[in-house]
Parts: C-alpha cells; sequence; structure tokens
C-alpha cells in the first residue's frame, strides 16, 4: 500500500502529458531492473510484447508492480515471483480487460518461463484485452 501511496503522488506531480508517462516508463523499467534475474527476464520480453503489440497501453506502477494502463485504468500486469516469495511469477488482467468468455474465465497466468508460444499467446490476450 505505501508502494501505491507513492506511485499516486508521484502521478499528481504537474508536467506536461508527454512528460508524466516519460517518467512511468522509466520508472516501470527501474522496478523490471530491480528484480531477480529470472523474473527481470520475463519482465524485459512482456514489457516489449504489450509495447509491439498494444502501443496504446501506457506502462505504469501498480502497488509496485509493472503494469500497462488504457485511459489510466490499469488492464494488465507482471508480479514478479519474489514480490510475494512465490515458486511463479503472474501475468494477470484487471476487470478492465476484454477477455470475458462465458460465464467464466483466467484473469491470471502462472509463469516459470517465457517461450516464444507464450510471448505470441500474451500478444494474443493483450490485442484482445484493449479491443
Amino acid at each position: 500500500m505505501k508502494e501505491r501511496a507513492r506511485e499516486v503522488k508521484a502521478s499528481a506531480r504537474r508536467g506536461s502529458r508527454a512528460d508524466k508517462a516519460a517518467e512511468e516508463e522509466a520508472a516501470v523499467l527501474a522496478k523490471i531492473a530491480e528484480m531477480q534475474e529470472s523474473d527481470r527476464v520475463m519482465a524485459e520480453r512482456i514489457h516489449a510484447v504489450i509495447k509491439a503489440s498494444a502501443p496504446d497501453l501506457a506502462p505504469k506502477l501498480w502497488y509496485g508492480m509493472p503494469a500497462y494502463a488504457k485511459d489510466g485504468k490499469v488492464v494488465c500486469f507482471f508480479q514478479s515471483a519474489q514480490k510475494f516469495n512465490a515458486r511463479y511469477a503472474t501475468f494477470g488482467f484487471s476487470d478492465k480487460a476484454n477477455l470475458d468468455d462465458g460465464s467464466m474465465w483466467p484473469a491470471a497466468y502462472a509463469l516459470t518461463e517465457l517461450t516464444a508460444a507464450d510471448e505470441a499467446r500474451i500478444a494474443e490476450l493483450v490485442k484482445r484485452a484493449v479491443n
């Protein structure tokens, strides 16, 4: 919660929209750089996949995690394994993601590594989530 309070305070600073976007992306990249190697490699690849497949999503920190937002609302996020001392990292979607499929659908995925097939699946899901 303290990280989220710092994020909100930092985003409230005055400045141009482009300056804020650049600051938020820099904060995401700095958070990724702090991660343990296995999580960092996955987070870097996910960041690249999201930037390529959904360039309208804006990187930002969300509760200390790299996240990607549309119109200020978080659509998807990456949670490193070390954040909660878990055995796997998580790539998840918020309720703002357009992934509805009947009355039940996955909203998060466990990641122990990231293959080319996984990257393609993430790109597909992110594209669908923002449409």
